[in-house]
């Protein structure tokens, strides 16, 4: 007889609050890892970090620690930011699996030493292709995807500067650190596989006059950027894939 497979526990810092219109259609951070993911083989604990919610003395009562995106920038650092980062480092150091999605990744490039700045390119949103590197080719992250997939994603920062040891796993046009191995067990996505395209149009659609301005000042013609990139929405079946790969091959 087959035995049930153990439920693994995950420690899921929460970095901030989607706007109040997309958490009234679609939810909020922590929702979209949790339906993403499903909750049959996982327990969540989900720490409100950028609230000043205590962290745990140690990551060890966790199979695996995630960090979610945030409207918080990097660039602005704040003391929540600097006691997530070193929990997050000290898990990582002490053999449990971390993975931080888009502020997480950058909070961890700037824990590590690297740089994050502004993108000078404008803010990425919307589906878009990313590319594995060599390197990402062969991370178990990225387990049954093809070298290039779609996936959703919004962001204004990256990381600029990969930080020392760090190997860039993939990447695209608009940002070339993509997705980063910090450690053998440490792991960042600039893009976010917890969000569906329902997710993304709400996010596209809070921010319409935000990019209406910004596609503009960039020579776009009035009123084009938000209708094609609500056009241009698709499933992501990558996205789930590499939340799972993460929890199933590194724990």
């Amino acid at each position: 007889m087959r035995q049930p497979a153990a439920v693994k526990n995950v420690l899921l810092l929460k970095a901030g609050d989607a706007a109040l219109p997309v958490r009234l259609s679609v939810g909020d951070y922590e929702s979209w890892f949790l339906q993403t993911i499903g909750l049959s083989n996982y327990r969540f604990d989900i720490l409100h970090v950028h609230r000043d919610a205590p962290l745990p003395a140690s990551a060890d009562g966790y199979d695996a620690v995630m960090m979610t995106g945030s409207p918080a920038s990097v660039t602005q650092p704040a003391p929540w930011m600097e006691r997530a980062a070193d929990f997050m480092v000290e898990a990582g150091e002490r053999g449990t699996p971390v993975l931080g999605v888009c502020f997480g990744q950058q909070l961890l490039a700037h824990a590590y030493g690297g740089r994050v700045t502004r993108n000078p390119q404008g803010r990425e949103i919307g589906t878009v292709e990313v590319a594995l590197t060599n390197e990402g080719r062969e991370d178990p992250l990225f387990d049954g995807l093809s070298e290039r997939f779609a996936v959703q994603a919004t962001h204004e920062d990256i990381v600029s500067q990969v930080p020392e040891g760090a190997r860039v796993l993939a990447g695209n046009a608009n940002t070339s650190a993509q997705a980063l191995a910090f450690r053998p067990n440490v792991r960042g996505v600039q893009f976010h596989p917890e969000v569906t395209p329902d997710a993304m149009r709400a996010l596209i659609l809070a921010r319409q006059e935000g990019l209406e301005q910004d596609a503009v000042a960039r020579g776009v013609a009035p009123g084009e950027r938000v209708p094609r990139l609500l056009a241009g929405l698709l499933p992501t079946p990558a996205g789930p894939r590499i939340l799972v790969n993460f929890l199933e091959r590194f724990t």
